[in-house]
């Protein structure tokens, strides 16, 4: 790489940046490596946004950006939608916290079971991570049984129970992260991912207490796990009573009104929620069979009770947000324009990389689009294409994290604020944010290839 036209891209960034860089040194005095979400470090320094509209975000120093983050996916329509807005600044003004139980959880709630197949009863929590945790404890309450399988590669959030082999390199070595005992560590079982016997053998040795899946497949789709795996895995784990809980903290609302499961026509026994739920503020929840849920109930059959606070489970203002949101969500256009936007994004993305004689390709499912560099097999022909023949190593292995950063800077130079390696859209995109995107992808490739990061 020569210097100076690395410092070309640096050049650019810092220049139409400026005011991101000097907030960046204030984060650094106050936040460990100055962020608050480990998604949003970038070297040398962060983007700062002032306020987002539709599919836009507008940086501090003015600049609009074509936003794929979406509210880290739960902004499915767009930032700010007017439904969304107003149902929130009414409740504002209604009171925020009441510390009571209040008519509206009730109708977030009924909407929630309207939509999700498999839900018979809802309990609220204040994120996705809180959900899952929620979720495997009940069914350790359920089963007696201690064990969970979850497959490599899934990340069901960050509590010790489950963030074990959720990120690469996916060796058993590596399976743990800082923090997580080993006492812990033995009650996780990873296995791979849409291997049907690692699966049964799993079931078999271990009796688990509850199997656990990212229901569009590890790290929202970058390995996809489709209806055909989903639905042995349904039938093994019913067959030897096992609870199989679905992971649709992204994949609910987004891939279908009803979720996976309404997409695919399956029924989990669990279900995990956040995001869209609440329509961009926090707020999570789960739901499923009324059996086991029954575990939070102060009388049960268990004998006992999952123990259950939280301050602001099932907040007035995530209800409010939650409620608009779901209203619209209902109609599936949002999802339909979602899905068409990824595709149109996936294809013209690829004409650019065959084009431009690049090693990528663009790859996944419904509304949701992944990116693999250093990639040498045959260019995708269709929109359904799933490269590597779904292996999980070569899908989501060890990246290049300076290759990563240059991409994202090169990416903000164009107008364009791309999750990682992968994106979302939302029913907020256009035709002409495709048009933005491709063009800053194109600049970005010339300025990798100058700087000697790609070939």
């Amino acid at each position: 790489m020569t210097t100076a036209v690395v410092s070309r891209l640096d050049a650019l960034y810092a220049e139409r940046f400026p005011e991101s860089a000097r907030l960046a040194e204030r984060g650094k005095s106050l936040f460990p490596s100055g962020v608050t979400h480990d998604g949003r470090y970038l070297e040398p320094f962060p983007v700062y946004v002032r306020e987002a509209h539709g599919s836009r975000k507008t940086t501090v120093e003015g600049h609009s950006l074509v936003d794929y983050w979406v509210g880290h996916g739960s902004l499915i329509l767009g930032h700010g939608h007017p439904a969304v807005v107003e149902a929130v600044q009414r409740q504002m003004a209604l009171g925020t916290h009441f510390s009571a139980c209040h008519e509206l959880e009730m109708d977030w709630a009924e909407r929630v079971l309207g939509l999700l197949p498999a839900a018979e009863r809802i309990r609220f929590t204040n994120s996705g991570t809180e959900a899952t945790l929620m979720a495997i404890r009940i069914a350790r309450l359920a089963t007696g049984r201690r064990k969970v399988v979850k497959f490599i590669g899934h990340f069901h959030g960050w509590h010790d129970s489950l963030v074990p082999a959720a990120y690469a390199p996916y060796t058993p070595e590596d399976w743990s992260l800082p923090g997580v005992s080993e006492g812990v560590l033995s009650e996780t079982i990873p296995i791979p991912p849409n291997d049907l016997a690692a699966l049964e053998q799993a079931l078999d040795e271990h009796r688990p207490a509850c199997v656990i899946v990212e229901a569009t497949g590890g790290h929202w789709g970058m390995v996809p796990v489709q209806g055909e795996y989903l639905r042995e895995l349904r039938r093994l784990t019913a067959a030897r009573g096992v609870p199989l809980i679905f992971d649709e903290v992204i994949s609910g609302f987004r891939v279908h009104p009803g979720g996976s499961q309404g997409h695919y026509g399956i029924a989990p026994d669990m279900t995990t929620l956040a995001k869209i739920l609440a329509g961009g503020l926090p707020g999570g929840a789960l739901v499923g069979r009324a059996d086991l849920l029954e575990g939070l109930a102060f009388e049960n059959r268990f004998g006992k009770k999952m123990k259950h606070p939280g301050t602001y489970n099932g907040n007035p203002l995530s209800a409010a947000a939650g409620v608009a949101a779901l209203d619209v969500v209902a109609t599936g256009e949002p999802g339909r324009h979602s899905n068409r936007m990824a595709a149109v994004l996936r294809g013209r993305l690829n004409a650019l990389f065959a084009e431009k004689s690049v090693d990528w390709i663009a790859y996944g499912e419904f509304s949701m689009i992944h990116l693999l560099m250093g990639y040498d097999g045959p260019r995708p022909d269709r929109d359904d294409f799933i490269p590597c023949g779904g292996d999980y190593r070569k899908l989501d292995g060890k990246s290049d994290r300076q290759l990563g950063f240059a991409l994202r800077r090169a990416l903000f130079v164009g107008g364009v604020d791309w999750f990682g390696s992968g994106a979302m859209t939302s029913a907020a995109h256009t035709e002409a944010d495709v048009e933005i995107t491709v063009e800053a992808f194109s600049q970005a490739i010339d300025l990798l290839r100058e700087g000697g990061r790609i070939s």
